[in-house]
């Protein structure tokens, strides 16, 4: 199978293990993955955040390591990829105010390309108006904003380690999911692990 292009749109404070964790993977089954942010150029860094489930109410949150972007956002054609990656942390309550970020996600959308998104990634598709009628899981503070936009909401496993499949969307709740978000996604892009 041919490697697929990917495109990931992180911002600062994403969350760390939703950034490197799926570029790390997706790298090392063969795809070419292409991490961007918004007004940032290839070489340069986001800061990350770690949110951890202590016991609390909600998630802590911690800073997380320097991610180095290896492509420059001005520069994105979304028809030059094969698939999207929406990471969460805090990043997405932002980068989805900036128009280009929604005309990417929108490009995916209509196309019809794999699109997997955790955490609150889903508040970006949420913000581009392409989640109507789709099931979606994600960390649910988000849920409201989900559900709000047109979703069917799915409720996260007492361990958070679930996904779910829509078309052409696989979405999780949070880090602990990676396995099986990622092995659905996998799935999407028609890669194949041989033992």
């Amino acid at each position: 199978m041919p490697a697929k292009k990917i495109l990931m749109l992180v911002g600062d404070f994403v969350e760390d293990y939703e950034a490197m964790v799926p570029f790390q993977m997706l790298t090392m089954v063969g795809h070419i993955v292409h991490a961007v942010c918004p007004d940032k150029k290839a070489g340069d860094i986001v800061a990350t955040a770690v949110h951890d489930f202590e016991g609390e109410q909600t998630y802590s949150e911690k800073r997380g390591h320097n991610f180095r972007l290896n492509a420059t956002f001005a520069g994105v054609n979304p028809e030059d990829y094969d698939a999207l990656v929406i990471p969460g942390g805090r990043a997405p309550e932002y980068i989805r105010l900036n128009e280009k970020v929604i005309n990417i996600v929108r490009h995916f959308a209509k196309a019809n390309k794999p699109i997997a998104a955790i955490c609150h990634g889903p508040q970006v598709l949420a913000a581009a108006g392409v989640l109507e009628g789709k099931l979606c899981c994600a960390y649910p503070a988000i849920r409201p904003e989900v559900e709000n936009s047109g979703a069917r909401w799915v409720e996260p496993n007492e361990t958070f380690t679930n996904a779910c499949v829509d078309g052409n969307l696989v979405t999780a709740p949070a880090w602990p999911a990676h396995p099986e978000w990622m092995s659905k996604f996998l799935q999407l892009l028609g890669s194949k692990i041989e033992p």
